[in-house]
């Protein structure tokens, strides 16, 4: 698969432009439908644009802390990649640091937006690993240069090849997830999509790194570094499930004394 689409336009950089379009539109759209204040829209649009460049930087980051603790005579270099997990926890942690210093001007409850939030991570996520499909990263194993069946011909960390699609099958995942979550936002009028994408996206997660062969380096064990936050995001997702209940029967009971 080539990168280069036309005019010295990458397909990665494409991707993950349609990908934040995405995020943004689903943002509004939902929340309009949802009947959220447009000022609480709007202020998490600004918070989450802070967000999300603060999240590339953490996922620039992460991937050279871990590539560091690998060769640590080459130094700490930033720019020597990203990683996904990485740009979650730096870009969720600055949004909820954000959001608590300056939630009086928010106008709403971000446990009622908390729903709507990972439908706009996973259709981001979504486009930007077809990005990584275009761009030869987070591939799977090598099958070689002839071999056609189950595999994607590419230019990976070992050549040009056929590869197992790694990025194509978390691709059609998240969009899947993406399809599962919209449909229980609006017919079940679910609360804890924050929960659901944790547990499914932190499994998924967890096996496909078994299928991956792009070395990320180890940061438990023999485990990679993606595969212990997955295990972290399993548990939390317990956590923000009991947390989600407590804050939305706090919200009905302020409601109820109005």
């Amino acid at each position: 698969l080539p990168n280069e689409l036309f005019l010295g336009i990458h397909m990665y950089g494409l991707m993950i432009a349609i990908g934040l379009l995405c995020t943004f539109g689903v943002l509004f759209k939902y929340n309009k439908i949802k009947g959220l204040d447009s000022r609480f829209t709007d202020f998490i649009f600004y918070v989450g644009v802070i967000a999300i460049a603060i999240g590339f930087f953490s996922a620039s980051v992460f991937q050279a802390f871990y590539n560091y603790l690998e060769n640590p005579e080459e130094g700490f270099r930033l720019g020597s990649g990203i990683t996904f997990i990485g740009g979650l926890i730096g870009g969720a942690g600055s949004f909820l640091i954000i959001y608590f210093i300056f939630r009086k001007h928010a106008h709403g409850y971000i446990t009622e937006f908390l729903s709507i939030v990972p439908c706009c991570i996973v259709i981001a996520h979504a486009f930007g690993r077809l990005g990584c499909l275009f761009a030869g990263c987070c591939h799977g194993e090598l099958l070689g240069k002839n071999y056609v069946f189950g595999g994607i011909y590419m230019q990976g960390d070992y050549g040009w090849g056929y590869y197992v699609p790694t990025q194509l099958y978390e691709s059609l995942f998240l969009f899947v997830l993406f399809g599962v979550m919209t449909y229980l936002l609006f017919k079940k009028d679910f609360k804890h999509n924050m929960s659901l994408y944790l547990a499914t996206y932190g499994i998924f997660r967890f096996v496909i790194e078994f299928f991956r062969d792009d070395h990320r380096g180890e940061l438990v064990g023999s485990i990679s570094p993606s595969q212990f936050w997955s295990l972290l995001m399993i548990i939390l997702s317990v956590v923000v499930y009991f947390l989600v209940n407590y804050s939305l029967n706090k919200i009905k009971k302020i409601r109820q004394s109005k």
